[in-house]
């Protein structure tokens, strides 16, 4: 219950929030007032608590947004949720951006949970993803490290299996140095490219129980080989996630997707900033995107630095090599001379 009126500042105004019950108010204030004194960080207004009543004083705006945040978070703890640091920085974040969707309901769509660990979407761009992937048969999950596009598409997959909505996960990477470079490395072809799907296996490990990995593996349940493997067969009712897809090519972008079969899905996930194919190489995930524009059934979920859900450095962090990125090829555009070729001779003539 809220209430707003006139405080003695013209310019101010204070905003009542009731919170009827005390086991609500104990979460919202947190461990030590942590919780309550994150909030005071993050909002403009001043916050004061007194029994069961919060008092939001500031500007008209600013305490909209100050009960809206309260709102929210209040709506996570009725829904069951214990409130962190975490959860109050990502619903903060997500109200910033002002697009209309509740936080609380990104926040608290499970997709798998074990031993008290829950897999959900924790930004809008990743809850759109999820969203996708439920309802397209093909899924381009395009997006910098650290947004979660391969381990929420894993999620999605060990859920399906679970459900039995398919009969088995296939999960594949390109190993881009599985040629020459690692020819001298000792081992067989296996254990040369294992290292290349070691990721997918540490996935594996977060979202079912280790024992059953194995005998799942063993049945073919479970498949995770490199891309090269998938050529010739066709993959019916089965789960099938390509994961650094930005270092395919255009070719073996084909191959892959046409391994579809009946009853399957198909989820693709990559960075195109972050291509290792040699440089005359053109990235089947770069392009492909102009290839089946207009197909049906084909989503492109974009995730972008807002959906990074490591460290808060890591979206910095690719915000900064963006804008290197984008600072270069303005350089590069600004030092290029028309009617020059590389050499610095002028096309045409010769020298």
């Amino acid at each position: 219950m809220t209430g707003t009126e006139h405080s003695s500042a013209a310019a101010r105004v204070q905003t009542r929030i009731e919170v009827s019950d005390p086991k609500i108010m104990v979460n919202l204030l947190g461990p030590k007032d942590e919780i309550l004194k994150l909030i005071e960080r993050t909002v403009v207004s001043d916050v004061h608590v007194r029994g069961n009543e919060i008092t939001v004083t500031g500007s008209p705006a600013d305490n909209a947004t100050a009960e809206r945040l309260f709102s929210e978070l209040i709506e996570l703890i009725e829904k069951g949720e214990t409130l962190t640091v975490d959860a109050v920085r990502r619903t903060a974040a997500m109200l910033a951006q002002n697009i209309g969707e509740r936080p609380a309901d990104v926040l608290t769509l499970n997709i798998l949970s074990r031993r008290g660990r829950t897999i959900r979407p924790k930004t809008f761009g990743q809850k759109r993803y999820v969203d996708a992937i439920d309802s397209h048969t093909i899924v381009f999950g395009i997006g910098p490290a650290g947004t979660g596009k391969t381990y929420l598409a894993m999620a999605k997959a060990v859920q399906s299996l679970q459900a039995k909505q398919v009969n088995r996960i296939i999960l594949t990477r390109p190993a881009v140095e599985a040629g020459e470079r690692l020819g001298f490395l000792p081992g067989t072809l296996n254990e040369k490219i294992d290292p290349y799907l070691r990721p997918l296996y540490d996935a594996l490990h977060d979202m079912l129980e280790p024992d059953s990995i194995p005998r799942l593996m063993q049945a073919g349940t479970i498949e995770v080989a490199p891309l090269a493997y998938m050529r010739g067969r066709t993959l019916n009712d089965a789960f099938i996630i390509l994961d650094e897809a930005q270092n395919t090519t255009p070719e073996q972008m084909k191959m892959f997707l046409t391994r579809l079969g009946f009853s399957s899905k198909i989820v693709v996930t990559g960075d195109v900033t972050q291509v290792d194919l040699p440089n005359s190489t053109v990235s089947g995930l770069q392009v492909v995107r102009q290839i089946l524009d207009g197909v049906e059934d084909v989503h492109f979920s974009e995730l972008s630095s807002n959906d990074v859900v490591r460290h808060r450095l890591v979206s910095e962090i690719v915000d900064a090599y963006a804008r290197y990125d984008a600072d270069q090829e303005s350089t590069q555009s600004v030092h290029a001379v028309p009617g020059r070729t590389a050499s610095g001779g002028r096309t045409g003539r010769r020298r």
